[in-house]
């Protein structure tokens, strides 16, 4: 049986590496989940977009699609509060329906200036953007 000395020179060097380690694991968990979190609120921003501008494509009323965008916002993401600053609706002219009129597009763009997913760290600016072919 081998008989461990009184000073073995390898005591502790477990505890050191870890905690020189521990430092950058802890980081690259905490960005992780910061920016999973960001393009969670990105995804919810194109969804609003899109659930806006089928609104105002079908209805070509500006105020129903920015309700839809609100909505479509607060019950998926309900930290997430905008202005109608940041919300953009674009419906082009010849959405207005009638005889001989050509359907034209609609575009629907939210935009969220200095998210901060890792609280203050580093901001983003997020983007959600919709377009689609005017219909009524």
């Amino acid at each position: 049986m081998a008989r461990r000395s009184e000073r073995d020179p390898d005591r502790g060097a477990a505890a050191v590496e870890f905690a020189l380690v521990l430092p950058v694991l802890v980081l690259i968990i905490v960005g992780i989940i910061g920016f999973g979190h960001a393009y969670h609120v990105q995804t919810v921003l194109g969804n609003a977009a899109r659930d806006g501008v089928r609104i105002l494509a079908l209805s070509d009323d500006a105020d129903a699609a920015r309700q839809a965008m609100d909505a479509a916002i607060a019950s998926a993401a309900p930290a997430v509060t905008l202005t109608d600053d940041q919300i953009t609706v674009t419906p082009t002219p010849q959405c207005a329906s009638g005889a001989g009129v050509t359907p034209g597009n609609a575009r629907v763009t939210i935009t969220l200036e200095d998210f901060q997913p890792l609280g203050g760290f580093f901001t983003l600016d997020l983007t959600g953007t919709a377009a689609m072919r005017c219909t009524g």
